[in-house]
């Protein structure tokens, strides 16, 4: 079957799915559903029984062409939101064919310019399609990208019957990239026995590890008095915690000191007055047991500054984000070696990696659904170099039915 995947990411970007970190609805931004609505609107036209809800999540299942009996259920999912850190409104996405190296302007912004000084992957980008941006929005390859590949590749299965599978489960979320997007999700409706997200970078990336993550908050309360009457009685709630971040690590354990598998500690907002003050942080490591080993740090550190503040006290709360995936994952291996064989199988050298952050997967795998991060093109996100490639997005749709070809040949 002829590829859609371009025509489908060019469509879906240019409709505004910004998700809104300040609303508390679901999905937080009423828009996200207009990308929803083409989903459910394309998916009745290939003629696969899906649910579109009232929150915008789009259910979808594609029943198995197998004689063989037990052909485990696999699902594909990713989000129809982007990320509110740079404007995804009135998208231009442009083509440029048959890459032949250099930098690349984005025309609406001479400013903004791709170089392999940037992204030295471009090197491995001669004759792809390269899809950016105009310059002065976001391009949305994350993870539209990720939503056209899964797409297309229902659509090459629904039209080529040869391919035996089984079940097939798509599932299309909201709300991603502000830390809400499985909330919500009805696991029965997915009805799956495992899946894949595909929400990554570059061709061939594949993911079964993310960070842990807590988040926790240091609430002071000092010692209040008149200024022009306060020796001996004032407490600056506001002095204790600028001593608490000072004495924080500045060498190590922080984000801009540390990559790869190393975790960190990141206060990201300190509010107070002089009578009350609160520091939030964010805690992440790839070894869940160290989040208590980051948080004891920080304790002892708001007790050693308050002993010089005998008549102020502090509180500490801890709120549970999300766990890495890989501590469900490795008790399902199988999953991950599905994916590396169908990469081999359709020409893409497997890349394993880390991911320094949250994933649907993560919340879905300690659900019950073990679920790693396929590769989708993405590279430059939530900022206005971002891009893709057709080729990239091509080779997902292939390793996506070769997935589901290969769960079939393998019951």
């Amino acid at each position: 079957m002829q590829s859609t995947v371009k025509e489908r990411f060019l469509k879906y970007v240019q409709i505004d799915t910004q998700a809104d970190p300040t609303s508390h609805t679901i999905p937080s931004s009423s828009k996200q559903i207009n990308l929803s609505k083409v989903l459910s609107e394309e998916l009745t036209i290939m003629g696969i029984e899906h649910e579109l809800t009232a929150t915008g999540y789009v259910y979808a299942s594609i029943p198995g062409n197998s004689d063989k009996p037990n052909v485990p259920t696999v699902f594909f999912c990713s989000h129809v939101d982007t990320a509110p850190d740079c404007s995804g409104t009135d998208v231009r996405p442009i083509v440029h064919p048959n890459y032949q190296g250099g930098s690349i302007t984005l025309p609406d912004d001479p400013e903004q310019v791709i170089t392999l000084e940037k992204f030295p992957e471009l090197k491995d980008k001669l004759g792809h399609d390269i899809i950016t941006a105009s310059g002065h929005t976001l391009l949305g390859a994350d993870d539209k990208s990720g939503v056209a590949s899964i797409m297309d590749a229902a659509y090459q299965i629904v039209n080529n019957p040869e391919i035996k599978h089984g079940d097939v489960k798509l599932f299309f979320t909201v709300d991603e990239e502000i830390g809400k997007g499985v909330v919500n999700a009805e696991l029965d409706k997915i009805g799956a026995d495992f899946g894949y997200t595909l929400d990554s970078g570059n061709i061939g990336c594949f993911e079964y590890e993310n960070f842990s993550a807590n988040g926790f908050e240091i609430k002071i309360t000092g010692v209040s008095a008149h200024p022009g009457y306060a020796k001996g009685k004032m407490e600056s709630a506001i002095k204790i915690a600028g001593e608490i971040v000072a004495a924080l690590p500045k060498d190590s354990l922080c984000p801009e000191a540390t990559s790869g598998m190393e975790g960190f500690v990141h206060p990201h907002s300190i509010t107070g007055q002089l009578e009350s003050a609160s520091i939030k942080f964010i805690i992440r490591d790839f070894v869940t047991a160290n989040l208590a080993k980051h948080q004891a740090m920080l304790e002892e550190i708001t007790t050693q500054v308050l002993k010089s503040y005998p008549n102020s006290k502090y509180e500490l709360i801890v709120t549970e984000q999300y766990r890495n995936m890989r501590d469900v994952v490795d008790n399902h291996m199988h999953i991950v070696d599905t994916a590396i064989q169908a990469m081999e199988n359709v020409g893409v050298a497997p890349s394993l990696g880390s991911i320094r952050g949250g994933t649907d997967g993560s919340l879905l795998s300690h659900n019950g659904l073990p679920c790693p991060n396929l590769f989708s093109g993405q590279h430059g996100i939530h900022s206005k170099l971002e891009w893709t490639t057709v080729q990239e997005m091509q080779a997902a749709v292939s390793t996506v039915v070769e997935i589901c070809r290969l769960i079939e040949e393998k019951a």
